[in-house]
């Protein structure tokens, strides 16, 4: 497998480029420039950058406000912060009234060593039970960057979940909202992965397949709507079963959408989750926390043989960094 190109900061080069000439689009910040990319834009469009200072809370009321008067404000910040904070001020001054705010959360599920205080594990869940909410969660560095114009146009209020810092490209093509990306077609078994899950995963697929296991591998980014006629399709033909794996609890994200959709539509075929169940997580880099919350790729293939009841003889490595102590890096510099 040839290596994966790494990409620096892509949020922080495509949303200078598509707000430079978008007068309406508004940059809002909670005080966390540098750690959400966004210091380039300041520098490039310092009129259109809004500081609120640690008061999320209050952001979101702004955020509401420019939007009611034509503008379409971008709000930035870690996605703990977008979410268990400011929770009823979103759901009351941005998705009640139906407003045009685009919501950006950085630091999604285990991507940061900070420990369960910046670990946003029940994020998708709390954003796609409020009405009017879109939710978008990128797996690299081409959902990063292609997000911005994929979603400008929706009616209401969007919430994105952002990669920053080396984020691998693992896509061409530019996301689509609404749209999965079929990456394998297969007739034995369907894999849905989202997020930074996908990339994980795809050593796993790769080796099953090599076995001669006919498997799926879908990447799903919208969470909401969950209405893409080809993720019913791919669930329809998996006949031995359906695995999700996710970067967030099993409960109300992707292993909860396909479950809600299988039911509705009278498909009975085995559903297996994976992702964090029932648990906060501890502090680590991303390589230990998938392999110690039982997310990384070898984990893949022993929930593929629990669900065929099938040994395939794969040894996948671990990650070098999933070895030894829980972190060796450093929280992030708030």
């Amino acid at each position: 497998m040839s290596a994966i190109e790494q990409v620096s900061r892509p949020y922080a080069a495509s949303f200078v480029e598509f707000a430079r000439n978008r007068r309406e689009v508004l940059c809002l910040s909670a005080d966390l420039t540098n750690s959400v990319e966004i210091d380039d834009f300041k520098k490039v469009c310092p009129d259109r950058f809004i500081s609120c200072g640690l008061s999320e809370q209050a952001m979101m009321g702004v955020a509401g406000g420019l939007a009611r008067e034509g503008l379409l404000p971008y709000v930035h910040t870690f996605a703990v912060f977008v979410t268990r904070r400011p929770y009823d001020q979103v759901a009351m001054s941005i998705a009640y009234p139906n407003l045009r705010v685009h919501l950006m959360g950085f630091l999604p599920g285990l991507t940061t060593p900070g420990g369960v205080t910046h670990q946003a594990i029940d994020d998708i869940a709390l954003m796609r039970v409020l009405p009017n909410m879109t939710v978008v969660d990128c797996g690299d560095a081409t959902d990063v960057e292609s997000v911005l114009d994929a979603t400008e146009d929706v009616d209401g209020p969007v919430y994105c979940r952002i990669l920053r810092g080396r984020v691998p490209r693992l896509f061409r093509e530019p996301l689509e909202l609404g749209r999965a990306r079929v990456l394998e077609s297969g007739d034995d078994v369907c894999l849905f992965t989202s997020s930074v899950c996908t990339g994980e995963a795809m050593p796993a697929v790769a080796a099953l397949r090599a076995k001669g296991l006919s498997i799926g591998h879908v990447h799903v980014s919208t969470l909401k709507p969950f209405t893409d006629p080809a993720v019913l399709e791919a669930v329809g033909a998996a006949r031995r079963g359906v695995i999700s794996l996710e970067n967030h609890l099993v409960t109300g994200g992707l292993g909860s959408s396909l479950a809600e959709l299988m039911a509705e539509q009278a498909i009975g075929h085995r559903l297996v989750r994976m992702g964090l169940y029932d648990t906060y997580a501890h502090g680590g880099s991303l390589p230990y926390l998938l392999e110690y919350y039982g997310l990384s790729a070898r984990h893949v293939v022993d929930a593929v043989e629990r669900l065929t009841g099938e040994r395939f003889g794969i040894e996948l490595e671990r990650a070098a960094e999933s070895e030894g102590a829980p972190s060796t890096e450093k929280a992030e510099a708030l």
